[in-house]
């Protein structure tokens, strides 16, 4: 059983061996800190299940540390003589990779890297070994798939300690935003501080269906450090009563850290927020689906015809001559839980219409995008499509000539070629935009290119 969470931060010169003195500057956070050891140490728990940004990290997979113990040490920031060596649960982690095959949760222990113990899992522990030691560790990573896996992760989580009739502590390690001063190491954005003012009102209260609305975007820029920690901890504690509390929250050197704990109660099963979330999206989604014009529909019918069949669909009748008669680039873009799922699309026209340049491309998005494995039948209901329709592109000689949300730019050198939409979420200044098509077109940050303008009509 669950009989605690801790949400903490990880900052090493938090450390008094590492920090020397500058610790001092956020004594709050130390004060917290030790309280949430004294709490794990009265709850003395069999197994602590730490969830660790700065573990090995995978796009589609969540890797477990294998095998029976580790060590780790702060050589590498002067404080070698602090030290750690661990005992890993063995039989937890086994459970745990066999209930997340179950549930085709991507997760197990293969792929280690590197058997040290990382900074983010070793800062908690320094804090907690002063007042537990008689525990096994169970260090979990987190990938790049979508919040609501890291939070399914958290529940199978919690279905291991039941099944094996465990005591265990969650500790949830993250720093915040790093992004909230000019002069702090990442420098300053305004997400920033939204970031973390935000996610502390949602970590306080408890309220964790939040968690699963921030955008991919949103957190990008803001520079945040442990959502998905946070997320997986969530999951942990679903259907679950939980008594938050805030203990401190500082950000002095432009990083943020916070602490929260959370004692566990009995069963809640008004708390499932991550399928209070999934129902919201579906019902989004189905209010969306009514609403999509035909250039969509199109998209959409290619798609799902595509993914269960493997064939291309016909042109349909009665469609708007535009699309009929008409020649242009053509943009499908589908994404799923606000993440982008596949993309292609054309400068200039390939096809001789406008319908059979969605279904081309519709296609292409659906299961040739070389970012992304093919979409699956089971996605299909989850889906949000949208279509751009290009104009023609103009030269320009000066990024002044563009706007972000008006235009598209396509960025050349040579042979080599990129493009991206305008009024992209998360795309927000001139620059930024030249720099991710230069990107896509491995063109240099600093290397001369020509650039192009265009509009779209995007169909929604």
């Amino acid at each position: 059983m669950i009989t605690g969470a801790f949400m903490v931060p990880h900052p090493p010169l938090i450390v008094p061996e590492i920090g020397r003195g500058e610790e001092q500057k956020i004594q709050d956070t130390i004060d917290a800190y030790h309280e949430a050891g004294r709490r794990i140490g009265g709850l003395k728990p069999e197994t602590i299940v730490l969830i660790s940004p700065h573990q090995v990290m995978y796009a589609d997979y969540f890797h477990i540390s294998p095998g029976k113990e580790a060590e780790g040490d702060f050589s590498q920031l002067g404080a070698g003589q602090v030290r750690f060596q661990v005992r890993y649960d063995m039989e937890f982690v086994e459970n745990l990779c066999k209930l997340s095959d179950a549930g085709d949760i991507p997760a197990g222990t293969a792929g280690e890297r590197d058997r040290r113990l990382d900074h983010g899992t070793m800062v908690p522990l320094y804090f907690v070994n002063q007042y537990w030691k008689d525990y096994q560790l169970v260090r979990v990573g987190l990938s790049g798939l979508p919040l609501t896996t890291h939070y399914e992760l958290g529940r199978r989580i919690r279905e291991t300690a039941e099944a094996l009739e465990r005591r265990i502590v969650i500790i949830a390690s993250g720093d915040l935003s790093h992004r909230l001063k000019a002069d702090g190491p990442y420098g300053y954005k305004k997400e920033g501080p939204e970031y973390d003012s935000r996610i502390m009102q949602v970590m306080e209260s408890g309220d964790f269906g939040e968690l699963l609305e921030f955008s991919e975007d949103f957190c990008e820029k803001a520079g945040e450090c442990g959502h998905r920690s946070f997320t997986i901890m969530a999951g942990a504690l679903d259907r679950m009563e939980v008594k938050a509390r805030r203990l401190s929250y500082e950000g002095p050197f432009g990083v943020g850290y916070g602490i929260c704990t959370y004692e566990t109660g009995g069963r809640d099963l008004k708390r499932n927020f991550k399928d209070q979330y999934q129902e919201q999206e579906r019902k989004r989604i189905m209010k969306q689906r009514q609403q999509e014009d035909e250039y969509v529909q199109l998209a959409r019918k290619t798609v799902e015809e595509y993914v269960r069949t493997g064939k291309k669909i016909r042109i349909p009748e009665g469609l708007p001559g535009d699309m009929q008669d008409r020649r242009a680039g053509v943009f499908v873009s589908i994404k799923k839980e606000g993440r982008l799922r596949g993309c292609i699309g054309t400068i200039r026209a390939v096809c001789p219409s406008i319908a059979e340049e969605i279904i081309e491309n519709g296609v292409s998005a659906a299961s040739r995008d070389p970012r992304f494995a093919p979409i699956e039948p089971e996605e299909l209901d989850k889906l949000t499509i949208t279509v751009d329709v290009l104009g023609d592109t103009e030269k320009i000689d000066s990024p002044d000539k563009l706007d972000v949300k008006r235009y598209g730019v396509v960025v050349k050198k040579g042979y080599r070629k990129g493009l991206l939409l305008p009024n992209l979420e998360g795309v927000d200044t001139v620059e930024e935009q030249i720099a991710i098509a230069k990107q896509k077109a491995g063109i240099g940050e600093q290397e001369k290119a020509e650039l192009e303008r265009f509009e779209v009509v995007r169909h929604y």
